[in-house]
């Protein structure tokens, strides 16, 4: 069982630690009803601010019940009805599925999120400019994190990290620039560094999410979601003029051609 002070993780990512929780009997049966629970500030602060598709789904906040159950292990703890009050009962469950792109488990998460972006991102800005791009990031993001509920609608599990918003530019780079060369690692004993074509680094990526273990914590659907999302999105921005003419910025959103032509590497 979950006892005060334990850690609190779910494959592998860490919610934060226990301080205490109190039980009663329920009224009706021997079933436990939680009427308090007491978690630290980073566990929290997860559960605030992080989308949650059971929230989504139903359209309010988890109910203590369906957290307590969440943190016991149960991932789809979500009841059609509340089983007790809310944790949060002011948290807008819209209003999360944009802020839980910018929250992470972790400096490792952060920081390997924060290397694909810099690596496929530039590129993207730089056509787009920063006002469009960060509309378009925040697009696919919201798109990644729909793949995902529409998977696991029933999950209590808070969503965090951008990588789902990432995968959307990354759809985008693969359109628009699917020639440009991309410094690669390989670990063979040594490690070596290649360049590889976009195209084929970035389709044996999304390949490789289906095969993503259903343990891993990974929300490989949001991977899938936002990578079709931004290669949709980025594929009209270069064939449809008049929406090339407000996604674009000059000289980018006047040019005609294949998408390698239109993008260039500018």
């Amino acid at each position: 069982g979950l006892a005060p002070g334990a850690p609190v993780e779910f494959r592998g990512i860490p919610l934060g630690r226990v301080v205490e929780i109190s039980f009663e009997h329920s009224p009706v049966g021997d079933s436990r009803v939680p009427v308090l629970i007491e978690i630290d500030a980073g566990t929290r602060f997860t559960f605030e601010y992080a989308a949650i598709p059971c929230e989504l789904t139903e359209g309010r906040p988890l109910a203590l019940a369906e957290v307590a159950d969440t943190l016991r292990g149960d991932d789809t703890a979500c009841a059609p009805v509340p089983p007790s009050p809310t944790l949060f009962a002011d948290k807008l469950v819209l209003v999360a599925a944009l802020t839980s792109m910018f929250l992470h488990g972790g400096w490792f998460h952060l920081g390997f999120n924060m290397l694909f972006l810099w690596i496929f991102g530039n590129n993207v800005e730089d056509h787009m400019g920063p006002i469009r791009y960060l509309a378009f990031y925040l697009l696919t993001g919201v798109a990644a994190l729909g793949a995902h509920v529409a998977l696991q609608p029933a999950s209590s599990i808070p969503v965090v990290g951008a990588s789902g918003a990432i995968a959307g530019v990354m759809g985008a780079y693969l359109v628009w620039f699917p020639r440009a060369p991309v410094k690669t690692a390989f670990v063979l004993i040594l490690i070596f560094v290649r360049d590889i074509d976009a195209v084929w680094l970035l389709t044996i990526w999304f390949v490789t999410q289906f095969f993503t273990g259903a343990d891993s914590g990974v929300a490989w659907a949001a991977h899938v979601g936002g990578f079709v999302a931004g290669a949709v999105v980025g594929a009209a921005i270069l064939w449809v003029a008049p929406i090339r003419r407000v996604a674009l910025r000059a000289p980018w959103n006047r040019r005609r051609g294949r998408p390698w032509d239109i993008a260039g590497h500018g």
